[in-house]
């Protein structure tokens, strides 16, 4: 199975997601989007698929989408793009590209709804809570 992973190794969401895709004994093409940026008709492919509009796509903690005046009501998807494009770091993530479809994997967890197998369990997030319980099956 061919996965690709839109990944920010800063977050611990897109982490975990990709300690899951990992574990579960696939090789992703890892996308570190903050390094190579994006383009409008890539991003605008990926929501489509994913079936998100750019406001669902936006990151608005821990980015600079408020400073930028992007929460404000009325701010169009066009305007929203153009941002993203200039900011990559305001698309949400990890954005996991899979057969079974495109999401955004917030928890990390829905991650495992776009794969054919389980990681071994147990396996948690990083804040300690149980995705996998011992005897490998899905908790969340």
């Amino acid at each position: 199975m061919r996965i690709a992973i839109h990944h920010n190794p800063d977050c611990g969401t897109s982490r975990v997601a990709l300690k899951l895709i990992e574990a579960a004994g696939y090789e992703p093409t890892v996308i570190e989007y903050l390094k190579t940026g994006w383009t409008r008709p890539y991003l605008q492919a990926l929501f489509a698929a994913a079936d998100l509009s750019p406001r669902d796509a936006l990151r608005t903690s821990k980015s600079p989408a408020k400073e930028l005046g992007l929460m404000e009501d009325g701010v169009s998807d066009d305007a929203l793009l153009a941002a993203m494009l200039e900011h990559p770091v305001l698309v949400n993530r990890p954005i996991v590209c899979t057969p079974k479809g495109v999401r955004l994997c917030r928890p990390s967890e829905r991650v495992l709804d776009l794969i054919d197998r389980l990681p071994p369990g147990p396996f948690a997030r990083e804040d300690g809570s149980l995705i996998i319980d011992e005897a490998g099956n899905r908790v969340v």
